[in-house]
């Protein structure tokens, strides 16, 4: 009888089993079911729904080639031909375009105010950065972007978790009519919380043109400013590495630089440093190491700069820098820099090192330049398109080569009126003048210098290719011409005392300086003395 009992149970038990079994599978057919018209109708699946969303979130008209998406095992979604082009600005290329994108989502995250995206990886993607706009401030502060707005996030708002956007290109759109954008070639990069709400992190490798390197950056970008994109707030500190300059025409060396940078699109505030310990002129014989500390002011929409100062160490000599790098517009394409040069405290030695062809600097000393620099853009070295306009003074000054020292000492000798070498044993020169350097020869329209007994006025040009000499002026001497020499000569000479002194003292005399750097002539103008005497 039990197990009777027993045996009419068992089917009762399957069949109850059978019950639960179908009610479980139909509660997850239900949610299933319910699951996929979510997706259906309110995930980002479909492709009306992306368009809106981008147009909601960046106020731009938006184009899609093509679009799919599948729901297993995870969610995907990728397309071709994404373009997003502003509604105000007909005339200017698309905000930014897109070859082909794919992105990754997990159903959870689509629950989720804002909708979060997992993944997402763009090919081809090119950002155009639109000219600032003229609005006043109180403008601008009330078209505040849509980040900003309090309140639950809208139907249509996402964030984008991950951001892989690989040989990227960004152009900064010049205002003014006929320059060229500011391109940007961004190697690698990666963003976090990417959208027009958050604050995005970023890293970026950037290929830098001019000098060429590296440039490895990172920090927070955003939140996007839909009204104004050059009012993007952005801030983070970068690395450059190995930047050659030899790719500059008239450069040489390679430079490293680290630093800081905060601010908006069209007004970034950078800090940093360079270190270059083979920097030199493609003219100069002998690398110097130099080594800067910089405050800029960076454009970030046009590319124009503001130095503000840049303060460099050349060797043991300081100079300091003040002015701006412009784009140019016109045939020549490029940046034009102006700077106010001031070089002080410095030694003469370390400056020509950057000038002179050979190693071994030319002269010693202590020198103050004030100077007016202008570098325009070309395809000439540097030293061809440098144009400088300044004053400069040198203490104790005195030439490395013998020979030349030699003939200073002679002519302080001569003006001295004294008629031993060995009464001389050194002529420290003082030097000052106005200097006008273009096209690779230096105009000295002004050029002072003496040494013990001789004052010195000279004007001519100097060669910074050939070092050629062209020099005139007068030499003021201490002595009367018929003290400096001896003899029949010097009784003779006396005849002449008063036609070639002045104030009835010494002697001024006309003189000339030709040859060049390496080998100076300095010989008096006897043609200009005999028109003194007829």
């Amino acid at each position: 009888m039990q197990e009777a009992r027993i045996q009419a149970r068992k089917p009762r038990i399957f069949f109850r089993i059978l019950k639960w079994t179908g009610i479980g599978a139909g509660v997850l057919l239900l949610l299933a079911a319910a699951g996929a018209s979510y997706l259906h109708w309110f995930s980002p699946l479909d492709q009306d729904w992306v368009v809106n969303a981008l147009e909601d979130h960046y106020q731009c008209d938006v184009q899609l080639k093509s679009f799919h998406s599948s729901l297993f095992p995870i969610i995907r979604v990728s397309g071709e031909g994404l373009v997003l082009r502003q509604r105000d600005t007909p005339n200017l290329p698309p905000l930014a375009s897109i070859d082909k994108f794919s992105v990754t989502a997990y159903w959870l995250e689509l629950l989720r105010h804002p909708r979060h995206f997992r993944s997402v990886r763009l090919e081809g993607f090119t950002l155009n950065v639109p000219p600032r706009r003229e609005t006043n401030a109180s403008a601008s502060a009330s078209a505040a972007p849509a980040e900003a707005k309090k309140g639950k996030p809208g139907p249509h708002e996402f964030v984008l978790d991950h951001v892989i956007a690989d040989a990227s290109t960004v152009n900064i759109i010049s205002s003014k009519p006929g320059k060229l954008p500011t391109v940007l070639e961004i190697k690698k990069l990666q963003m976090q919380s990417a959208g027009v709400g958050p604050t995005m992190r970023f890293k970026a490798t950037l290929i830098n043109p001019h000098p060429v390197g590296l440039i490895e950056s990172g920090g927070d970008f955003g939140p996007w400013n839909v009204v104004d994109p050059s009012l993007t707030p952005v801030k983070g500190k970068y690395t450059f590495r190995h930047a050659d300059l030899s790719t500059i025409k008239g450069l040489k060396g390679i430079l490293d630089s680290d630093g800081s940078y905060d601010g908006v699109l069209s007004s970034i505030n950078v800090h940093g440093e360079t270190d270059t310990p083979d920097f030199g002129l493609s003219t100069s014989g002998t690398p110097v190491h130099l080594h800067t500390q910089f405050e800029a002011v960076v454009d970030g929409v046009n590319g124009d700069t503001t130095l503000q100062p840049v303060t460099a160490q050349l060797l043991s000599s300081t100079i300091v820098a003040r002015g701006s790098v412009v784009k140019r517009t016109g045939k020549v394409h490029g940046r034009d820099v102006f700077l106010d040069v001031t070089v002080q405290p410095a030694r003469l030695q370390d400056v020509l090192r950057l000038v002179e062809k050979s190693s071994k600097p030319s002269m010693t000393g202590n020198v103050r330049i004030q100077a007016k620099l202008d570098i325009p853009p070309g395809q000439e070295d540097v030293d061809r398109r440098l144009k400088l306009d300044g004053n400069f003074n040198i203490d104790s000054g005195q030439f490395t080569d013998p020979d030349t020292e030699s003939k200073i000492r002679n002519i302080s000798r001569i003006a001295l009126g004294k008629h031993s070498d060995a009464e001389i044993t050194s002529a420290p020169l003082n030097m000052s003048g106005h200097i006008v350097l273009a096209n690779g020869k230096a105009k000295f329209s002004r050029l002072n210098f003496s040494v013990p007994g001789a004052a010195i006025q000279l004007q001519g040009t100097y060669g910074l290719d050939d070092e050629s000499l062209d020099f005139e002026g007068t030499a003021a001497m201490q002595a009367r011409v018929s003290q400096m020499t001896t003899g029949i000569k010097s009784v003779l000479l006396k005849a002449i005392d008063p036609l070639l002194a002045k104030d009835g003292k010494g002697a001024v005399v006309p003189i000339q300086i030709t040859g060049t750097r390496s080998n100076p002539d300095f010989h008096v103008d006897i043609g200009k003395i005999l028109q003194r005497i007829h």
